[in-house]
């Protein structure tokens, strides 16, 4: 049998990772600033991680949710603790897009209409529903067309009370950064008015911190450099390093009602564990503190050099756009320089490493970056 051909792979096979480092099958070393997408929040192998992991498996590792699972309730109360919303309740499930798939699905339930706004380049999964209101019409499949998804301009206020006014509108998701769009930071206010203006038309507020949630910003989540309460909080990615995981956290006000929403491997034991040690070592080690401090040293010292059109981002989510296509350049990053890199488009970097990076590694993406733009 062969691999259904769909990424575009790369020239490098990891086998091993520490920190933020990772080795090929032929002992070379790279500096890992992708992170697997923004996956890996506290470096590869971390021995917390691993014990965490190792000693829930020799006790339990799978139970469905038809069982009581107490570590659930313990990553409820810390998660709660850590990120600010102690008052709110915790839905498990196994992706980002699981986790945007059941926040509309949710907002459609509490309020009784289709209908969801959504941003140009903004991207939420590929699942169903979380695909229709993804602005990339490649990965939309006949199937996942819709009416009700609503796609606007990003920012644009007046477009989005338009929408609202109709009351039709179950639900309004916004990345708390756009990620895959290109490290777009939403313009300051425009969280704050949107909160309001879904209030005043009875429309949910849904943030995707999927990719800008569990300190890669700096904040524990993104949108906390504002004062929004969303309704619905969606997460993944980094809240298990690696562990397929996600979550919902919703609002207090917001109540459930037996079976309203659903998962077989959603919150299971070892997905607990897992996240329950990423929670640890975050707290212990002053992670969302540190991508602050190395991400904004980062920004800094970018934002200098010729050749970069811009630079965008917050904390460790940091956006790159070059005013030529970066595929040699992130080439010889990786072949020469041994230096780990994403893209967003054909002209910008994504940097999304682990919240452990060091400004001494930073250094080293910023020397041998310098190097090659001075060629």
């Amino acid at each position: 049998m062969n691999l259904f051909d769909v990424y575009p792979l790369l020239d490098i096979t990891p086998v091993k990772g520490e920190g933020c480092y990772i080795w090929d099958e032929d002992g070379t070393k790279y500096l890992d600033l992708y992170g697997g997408h923004a996956v890996i929040s506290v470096g590869h192998s971390h021995p917390h991680y691993i014990d965490r992991l190792t000693s829930q498996l020799k006790q339990i590792g799978f139970y469905s949710n038809s069982v009581q699972i107490p570590q659930q309730k313990e990553l409820a109360v810390k998660l709660g603790q850590l990120s600010g919303y102690p008052d709110y309740q915790l839905f498990l499930v196994n992706s980002g897009a699981e986790a945007n798939e059941n926040a509309l699905k949710l907002a459609s339930f509490v309020t009784g209409r289709k209908k969801i706004v959504a941003f140009k380049k903004g991207f939420h999964g590929r699942t169903s529903a979380a695909v229709a209101v993804t602005d990339n019409p490649k990965i939309i499949a006949p199937i996942n067309e819709s009416s009700n998804a609503v796609i606007i301009p990003f920012d644009n206020l007046q477009e989005l009370e338009i929408q609202l006014k109709t009351n039709e509108i179950a639900g309004v998701i916004i990345e708390g950064i756009q990620g895959i769009g290109g490290i777009h930071v939403p313009a300051e206010g425009f969280l704050v008015q949107a909160e309001k203006l879904c209030k005043q038309y009875g429309a949910l507020l849904i943030l995707d911190e999927i990719q800008s949630g569990y300190g890669r910003s700096g904040k524990f989540f993104a949108h906390q450099y504002t004062d929004v309460k969303p309704d619905i909080i969606t997460v993944a990615k980094g809240m298990g390093n690696g562990f397929p995981v996600g979550a919902l956290l919703i609002a207090p006000e917001i109540k459930p009602w037996h079976g309203m929403l659903g998962t077989t491997f959603g919150g299971n034991y070892l997905a607990c564990a897992a996240s329950l040690a990423v929670l640890e070592i975050m707290e212990d080690e002053k992670l969302v503190e540190n991508a602050q401090k190395v991400g904004s040293y980062l920004i800094e010292k970018l934002k200098g050099f010729s050749g970069i059109k811009e630079v965008r981002g917050l904390g460790l989510m940091i956006g790159l756009e070059f005013d030529q296509p970066i595929n040699d350049i992130r080439h010889v990053l990786l072949k020469k320089h041994h230096v780990f890199t994403g893209v967003s488009g054909a002209n910008t970097i994504r940097l999304l490493s682990p919240l452990t990076l060091n400004s001494e590694q930073a250094d080293v993406f910023i020397e041998s970056l310098a190097a090659i733009l001075q060629k």
